[in-house]
């Protein structure tokens, strides 16, 4: 018999021909449907976490642009009350890097001057209340304001603000205590380093990073439109000095009673925003009011938001 012709391969055909009419939807009036695709899973975007420093590069400052929230406090931002908005344009920076990422703090322009002032400022503990009186001038020579239009920094800041005595008679908690919840911050004063000049918080009136973008003295300080001059960071000019293997000492008090402490932590570790809370600070034990306990405090980092981000404790009122 011819192989070709024989009944085993004559089946195989009528095989082979019933798969291709059953996988093509064929067969005549036979109702089976071919499977629906199935669509592929949809996958979520995996979040990329921010990079974790544990030195900052003067060179190479991360910029807080956008590092603000007026819903929930973050490490690393600013939790503010309001959003700043302002109509002003963008200014130009050139210790700025072109993309916007970072700025070079060494390299910054200043606001020329060494104009002296008679600085009051008194802090007295009276029962449970820390209180703060001054004249909110600085114990250090600020540069001169407004910007004089001889100096360089004016092609980047034009602040037309005279420095004013502009009283502080503030009542603090001498014993704060961490609230149920943080609490935002507020454009305007957060504070009082032992200069006698307030401190504000990392932001500008555009809601930007303030110490990356606003022109400054040498001493990092600078006034806004009632007189009142001011800090958006730890300024270099507090009178106190780090050791490299010790806790940073007490360089001011914030609204809320807790005080704010240098860049250096336990055993003179230098401290970034790794190390600290969403409102920037910790508890460990240090010296309150004279005696050894564990509380917290805040404390200052070369990186955006420099000083304070939320409050931890319950703010009083102050201007």
């Amino acid at each position: 018999m011819n192989a070709k012709n024989s009944p085993s391969t004559r089946w195989v055909g009528l095989i082979a021909a019933v798969a291709i009419l059953s996988a093509c939807g064929g067969g005549g009036s036979s109702s089976a449907q071919a499977p629906a695709p199935v669509a592929a899973p949809v996958l979520a975007p995996v979040p990329v976490p921010a990079p974790v420093l544990t030195s900052i590069d003067p060179t190479k400052v991360p910029v807080g642009d956008g590092k603000l929230s007026i819903t929930t406090p973050q490490v690393g931002y600013v939790y503010a009350c309001t959003l700043p908005n302002s109509p002003n344009p963008p200014g130009k920076s050139p210790w700025i890097s072109a993309d916007g990422l970072t700025w070079n703090s060494t390299t910054k322009t200043t606001v020329q001057g060494a104009v002296q002032w008679l600085s009051q400022l008194a802090i007295t503990l009276t029962g449970g209340s820390r209180n703060v009186a001054g004249n909110g001038l600085p114990n250090h020579a600020t540069g001169t304001y407004p910007i004089a239009a001889t100096d360089p920094a004016r092609a980047y800041d034009g602040n037309p603000n005279a420095i004013m005595s502009v009283a502080i008679a503030w009542g603090l908690p001498a014993n704060p205590v961490i609230a149920a919840k943080p609490t935002c911050t507020s454009l305007g004063a957060i504070g009082v380093l032992l200069t006698g000049a307030r401190v504000f918080n990392a932001l500008d009136a555009d809601g930007r990073d303030a110490v990356a973008h606003e022109v400054q003295d040498s001493c990092e300080g600078h006034p806004q439109g009632a007189g009142i001059y001011h800090y958006h960071n730890v300024s270099k000019c507090v009178a106190t000095t780090d050791v490299s293997t010790e806790h940073s000492p007490l360089v001011g008090y914030i609204a809320d009673g807790f005080g704010i402490y240098g860049n250096r932590g336990e055993g003179g570790k230098a401290l970034t925003n790794a190390d600290l809370d969403e409102c920037h600070g910790h508890s460990h034990s240090i010296t309150a009011n004279g005696v050894a306990t564990v509380q917290y405090h805040y404390h200052a980092t070369k990186e955006y938001p420099y000083t304070v981000g939320c409050y931890r404790g319950t703010p009083v009122a102050i201007r």
